[in-house]
Parts: structure tokens; C-alpha cells; sequence
């Protein structure tokens, strides 16, 4: 029984894994590197401005804080936050990205500033520089970690979006220096997000976990589970970040989506849409914002999939029975929580087995990830 669960759910999983292709980029050769950036997104920017030669000029008149270099004419700021997503760690479905992604191109927000010199703390052979063609020049990006400002005008707040990467080395200086950084723009609250893998079904409401503000809560009543993790395990050193803020005594919140484990969606929409609709409820943003019809398009197209597939469909069935006896009545009870071994023993053995296989191997590919990264 377990090798033809197995089997099927593999095969699902081919048919579900959707990669967006990109079309390749010019092969015109040309004789030298003209540009040296560090981000794709400064290269969409500039090559929308037709600019790319100038792109990464501002460094020349930037500041040190910390090992970062930012511009000197960053504007003062006030009730800022600062929202940071980790990759590879906790961007599964790339949910991190898509939001931070989404909420700067609504503010529209500047890079602010980058790791002065992202190979003190990265393998470049992990994570990858690119050359691409803009405008008809090659292009050189070096992976870094890249901060954004914008400042909302309907709400007054300033906000930092941190698209943090996972360090390979001198962990403790990297986050001794993002919070070293958060200091110095008087941040007054630092929300982590992201998305993981769980066991839970595409056909039920994706579930968001987290910590809150008892303002934030208010506002966000009935879109965050009340389900407390249990998780004891590796972590990320990024992690040192928070301890830092609690330690100056800055607000740190988080929101976690939980995306079905047996499906792998390169970019899930559902699950940003899920997050994005919390930090518009949490920050008073616009509703709008959290468009979830390209989410539902994805999540009516894994029905398809599995319509006809027996296997794959028992194990929903056993992932939505769980999901509504425990998960959908979670309460703030810590006596009520299920703990991670709890969860598993609660399905049949043949899908223990398989969610546990299936932990192991999604495990091995987000550490394969960073290999071939395509974006800075």
C-alpha cells in the first residue's frame, strides 16, 4: 500500500510542480562586462528606465552601518516597520518574496542599501552570481541581502522590506549588524515572514500561525491560527536577529503560512495572498492587496490533478479529517496543542510514513535550492 501511495503522490507532484519558464535571455555576445550589480531587482528597475550603466552608482556616496552600505541621503523616517523574509529557510512557495515583492512595488520603495560585501557570509558556489543581457549589455549580480524603504502616506509609517538571505559564515556579525541597522532607523517593530510545509489539505483554508501585537490580534481576529508551534530543531542564526530586538525592546512579530506538503509550487500564490491579507488587516493597507484569484486558479487546478488519482486522494481525505477535528478548532490553550509527533500519529501508518518521507525529500531539495539561485 505504502509504495503505491508513494509512488502516486510522486507522480502528482510532477504534474503539480509548475515551473514559470523564462524565456532565454539574447545570445548577442558582447566583448566586456559593462555593469556590476547585486540584485534582479535593480536590474528590472534600471532596464525600465533604460539606465542600466548607472544602476549601482549610489555606493559611491553610501554609509556604513554595520557591514551594510547605505545611501547617505536616506530620508528620516518615523513609526517605521520593518518587514523581513528569510530564503531558503522559510520562502517556500517563495510566499516571503512575493509579498515583500508586491507591498514595494505598492509603495513604491527604493533600495535603501546592500551588504557591502555579501562574500564575507556567502558561498558563492551555494549561492550563485548570474550574467544576463539588459538593454543589450551584460550584466554581472552578485547575491546579496537588500533593503527597501518606502514611506506610506494614508498611514504616515515609514517601512524597511529585508529580503534576508541564510548566511554560510560569520553568522553572528551578519545579524549583529541587520539589527545594528533596524537600530539605527529607530524601528519600532520587526515582522518576519515566510512560508513552510505542513500537513495540512489544498482544500481547506490555508492556515497562518504567528505572534501578534494585542492591537494587531484585535484587527486581525479570525485570520491567524491560534495554534502555537511546538518545533524543536534546527533553526536559522537569522533567528538572532529577534533576540536582538527583544533585547532593545522593539515589537517582533511573525506570520507563517502553512502550505500543503504534498503539493510544490514554485511560486504559491494562495499562500502570499493568505499573508498579505494579515499585514493589511495588521498596518491598515489597502484590501486590494490581497488578491487571491491567481491562488484559487492554482488551487482549482491541483483538483484537477488529483481528481482521478485514488491514493493521492485518501491521503486528503485522512489531511482534511485532521484539519477539521484539531487544527480548525485549535485553541489558546497550551494543554490543547497537539505536539509535531502528535500530529503524524494521528493519520493512518501508511501516511505517517509517507508525510515522514516526504519531510525528508523536501528537506534535501530546499538545501539543493540555493545551488542554482536565480535571483540576488
Amino acid at each position: 500500500m505504502l509504495s503505491h501511495l508513494v509512488s502516486s503522490c510522486v507522480i502528482c507532484l510532477c504534474v503539480l510542480n509548475w515551473r514559470e519558464r523564462i524565456p532565454n535571455s539574447s545570445s548577442r555576445q558582447t566583448n566586456r562586462i559593462s555593469v556590476v550589480v547585486s540584485s534582479q531587482q535593480e536590474i528590472m528597475s534600471a532596464s525600465a528606465r533604460g539606465v542600466a550603466h548607472s544602476c549601482c552608482r549610489w555606493h559611491d556616496s553610501a554609509m556604513k552601518i554595520g557591514e551594510f552600505e547605505v545611501k547617505d541621503d536616506a530620508p528620516e523616517m518615523r513609526n517605521t516597520v520593518a518587514i523581513a523574509m528569510l530564503r531558503p529557510w522559510i520562502d517556500v512557495g517563495r510566499v516571503g518574496t512575493l509579498t515583500l515583492t508586491k507591498l514595494e512595488r505598492h509603495m513604491q520603495a527604493k533600495e535603501l542599501g546592500r551588504l557591502a560585501t555579501p562574500g564575507n557570509f556567502f558561498d558563492f558556489t551555494r549561492y550563485r552570481p548570474r550574467m544576463r543581457m539588459v538593454n543589450g549589455q551584460r550584466v554581472f549580480t552578485t547575491p546579496n541581502s537588500i533593503v527597501h524603504h518606502a514611506h506610506d502616506e494614508t498611514t504616515d509609517r515609514d517601512y524597511l522590506f529585508l529580503h534576508i538571505r541564510e548566511p554560510h559564515a560569520l553568522g553572528e556579525t551578519y545579524c549583529d549588524s541587520i539589527a545594528e541597522l533596524l537600530t539605527h532607523f529607530d524601528v519600532t517593530e520587526y515582522c518576519r515572514i515566510g512560508g513552510m510545509y505542513d500537513s495540512v489539505p489544498h482544500t481547506r483554508p490555508l492556515m497562518v500561525t504567528g505572534t501578534l501585537t494585542d492591537e494587531q490580534e484585535a484587527k486581525a481576529k479570525g485570520l491567524v491560527s491560534q495554534r502555537r508551534s511546538t518545533y524543536q530543531g534546527p533553526t536559522s542564526i537569522v533567528n538572532l536577529v529577534t533576540e536582538r530586538m527583544i533585547e532593545k525592546e522593539v515589537d517582533t512579530t511573525s506570520l507563517m503560512a502553512h502550505l500543503p506538503q504534498y503539493v510544490q509550487l514554485d511560486e504559491d500564490h494562495m499562500g502570499a495572498a493568505r499573508i498579505m491579507q494579515i499585514l493589511c488587516a495588521m498596518y491598515d493597507l489597502p484590501k486590494s492587496l490581497a488578491d487571491t484569484s491567481r491562488g484559487e486558479q492554482q488551487y482549482r487546478d491541483i483538483n484537477k490533478a488529483v481528481t482521478d488519482n485514488s491514493e493521492v486522494s485518501g491521503l486528503i481525505s485522512q489531511l482534511e479529517a485532521y484539519y477539521d477535528r484539531v487544527l480548525a478548532n485549535a485553541s489558546e490553550s497550551d494543554e490543547e496543542q497537539p505536539d509535531d509527533e502528535d500530529t503524524q500519529s494521528q493519520f493512518a501508518p501508511d501516511v505517517e510514513r509517507f508525510l515522514t518521507e516526504m519531510g525528508e525529500r523536501l528537506e534535501q531539495e530546499e538545501e539543493g535550492d540555493d545551488l542554482d539561485d536565480d535571483e540576488a
